[in-house]
C-alpha cells in the first residue's frame, strides 16, 4: 500500500544506468515515477556523439559492455523489444605483445586454456569453476555485503578474488598468460599489489566466456534509448535539462534517489544529512581518472598480431611487469611514458558507427585523479608500438581530460569513471559504513550511484538494490 498522496511516489535524479534501474524498478512495483536528468538526452556515460568528422558516431563514455548482457537485472528485461541488440565481436578480448603475438580470450576456457599452451592446464584450473559457479554467484557478487545464497560457491570465488593480481598470476608460468590476467585485472585501476584486484579480472574474464564482451548496435546510447523506452512504457515519466542542485528544486515525493556521488549528495541535499553521515561522506576517496581519445580512421588499426585484427577489445600493455610499474606510477601521482591503454574496435562489427571502408577506435588510459596532463602522444605512441603505420591511418581524433569527463558527467570527479576508488577499503562500505549503503541518513533520501555497491560498471545493479530499499522502507 502506498502512503499518503504525493506529487510522485518516488524521484530518481540522474538517467545513467543505475538510475534508469532505479527507476524501472520502482515503476514496475506499481508506483508513480519521475525521472530528471540534467543534460538535454538521457544515459549519463551511455551516449555517442559525432565527436569528430561527419558520419563517424563515437561512444563517448562506456563503449563495451560485459557487465550489461551479465547483469541480473537489464538481463530480466525485454530490451530487445525496445531496439537494443548486441552485436558479439570473433574475439572479445586480445592483448598483444612486443614478439608479435598476441594472448586472446576466446570461446569457452577450454578454447583459450588451449591457446595459452603451457599454461592452459593453470588456466582451467583458475577460471573453470568461476565460469562454473558464476550465473549462482552473480546476484550476490553484484550486490551488497550480506550472506550469500551459495555460501560455497561464494567462497571458492572469494578466495581468489580476494587475492592481488600480483599474486594471483604467479599460477603462471608464460608471459602470455600473466599479461593477459593483468590486463582483465587493471581494469580496477590500481596498483596490482592491492587486495581484490584479483575480483575484477575473474569477473571481467567469466564474463567473456560466459557471455562475451557485446557493443550495442549503432552506440552505447541504445542501451539508455532501450531502457528508457521499456520505462515510459510502463508507465514512468522523464524530464529532461532538469540539473538538480538542491532538494527545493524537486516536486513532493515520498523517496528521492540519487544518482550521484557524495560529492553531488552533500550539496544536493548535505543540510538534511546527520554530523556524522556528513563526516563519512566528506572522507570518500575517488580513484585515478582517464584521458580519452576517439579517433576517425581511414582503415582499419594495422596490428602485427593477427588477432587484434578481429577483437573487440584490446589491451595494450605488453607483459604484466610493465602493466604493473605502469599502474602503480600512476596511482603514486606520475604519468608513465607507456601507459596501459584500453582500446576498443566498435566499428569492425557494427559498420554504422563509420562511413564505408571507414573505422572508428576508441581508447584510454589511466591518469591521476585531476590530471590535466595531454596523453595523447603517450597513447598513441602504445598503440603504434603493436600496429605499426596506425598514425597514419588517424584522419581525426577527439580527446577528453579529466576536467573535461567531469564536465560532461558530474560524477566523473576527477576523471574518476568509478564514482570512487574500488579498494578493499571501499569495495563494501562505499559511500559510508552502513547496515545499508544505499540509505542516507535522512528520512527518504537514498543514493543509488556507482558510489554505492558493486561499484562502476555499466549493470544497473546499484540502483536495482537501491531501488530495493526504498520498496522495503517506505512502500
Amino acid at each position: 500500500m502506498k502512503p499518503g498522496k504525493r506529487d510522485f511516489d518516488a524521484i530518481v535524479v540522474g538517467s545513467g544506468p543505475n538510475g534508469l534501474a532505479a527507476a524501472i524498478l520502482l515503476q514496475q512495483k506499481g508506483l508513480s515515477v519521475l525521472l530528471l536528468e540534467g543534460k538535454p538526452t538521457i544515459g549519463g556515460g551511455l551516449r555517442c556523439a559525432g565527436l569528430t568528422l561527419p558520419g563517424y558516431n563515437h561512444d563517448i563514455c562506456s563503449a563495451v559492455h560485459p557487465l550489461a548482457v551479465a547483469s541480473p537485472f537489464f538481463s530480466q528485461l525485454p530490451l530487445h523489444d525496445h531496439g537494443l541488440e548486441y552485436l558479439y565481436p570473433e574475439i572479445p578480448v586480445a592483448h598483444p605483445l612486443d614478439n608479435g603475438t598476441a594472448a586472446v580470450i576466446q570461446g569457452p576456457v577450454e578454447q583459450t586454456a588451449q591457446l595459452l599452451g603451457d599454461d592452459g592446464k593453470a588456466y582451467e584450473k583458475l577460471m573453470s569453476p568461476v565460469v562454473r559457479d558464476w550465473p549462482s554467484i552473480a546476484p550476490d557478487i553484484l550486490g551488497p555485503l550480506h550472506y550469500p545464497k551459495h555460501p560455497m560457491a561464494m567462497a571458492r570465488f572469494g578466495l581468489k578474488a580476494l587475492t592481488p593480481a600480483s599474486h594471483l598470476v604467479k599460477r603462471f608460468k608464460t608471459p602470455a598468460a600473466k599479461a593477459l590476467f593483468a590486463g582483465a585485472a587493471a581494469h580496477a585501476i590500481q596498483p596490482l599489489t592491492n587486495i581484490a584486484t584479483s575480483a575484477i579480472g575473474l569477473v571481467l574474464i567469466a564474463s567473456a566466456h560466459l557471455q562475451g564482451w557485446p557493443i550495442p548496435k549503432g552506440g552505447s546510447d541504445q542501451i539508455a534509448n532501450a531502457l528508457a523506452s521499456y520505462f515510459t512504457l510502463i508507465g514512468g515519466t522523464i524530464e529532461t535539462n532538469m540539473y538538480v542542485t538542491s532538494l527545493k528544486q524537486l516536486p513532493s515525493a515520498h523517496a528521492i534517489l540519487l544518482d550521484v556521488t557524495p560529492k553531488q549528495l552533500l550539496q544536493i541535499a548535505g543540510h538534511r544529512f546527520s554530523s556524522i553521515y556528513k563526516w563519512q561522506l566528506e572522507r570518500y576517496r575517488y580513484g585515478e581518472g582517464v584521458f580519452k581519445i576517439d579517433w576517425a580512421l581511414d582503415t582499419a588499426i594495422p596490428f602485427t598480431a593477427n588477432s587484434c585484427k578481429a577483437a573487440g577489445t584490446i589491451h595494450l600493455g605488453n607483459t604484466f611487469e610493465e602493466i604493473a610499474t605502469n599502474e602503480l606510477q600512476t596511482a603514486n601521482g606520475k604519468h608513465p611514458e607507456r601507459p596501459f591503454v584500453i582500446l576498443a574496435q566498435p566499428s569492425l562489427i557494427d559498420p554504422s558507427r563509420a562511413p564505408a571502408g571507414k573505422q572508428t577506435a576508441w581508447a584510454y588510459c589511466h591518469v591521476p585523479n585531476g590530471s590535466q596532463k595531454d596523453m595523447t602522444e603517450a597513447i598513441e605512441n602504445q598503440v603504434e608500438r603493436f600496429a605499426p603505420g596506425f598514425k597514419e591511418t588517424i584522419l581525426a581524433r577527439h580527446v577528453m581530460n579529466t576536467a573535461q569527463l567531469e564536465a560532461y558527467n558530474p560524477n566523473y570527479i576527477g576523471g574518476d569513471i568509478n564514482g570512487g576508488m574500488i579498494d578493499i577499503t571501499q569495495l563494501f562500505t562505499r559511500p559510508v559504513l552502513r547496515w545499508s549503503p544505499y540509505k542516507t541518513s535522512a528520512k527518504g533520501i537514498y543514493i543509488c550511484s556507482s558510489s554505492t555497491p558493486p561499484g562502476g560498471g555499466v549493470h544497473g545493479m546499484c540502483g536495482y538494490h537501491a531501488a530495493k530499499k526504498v520498496l522495503k522502507d517506505i512502500f
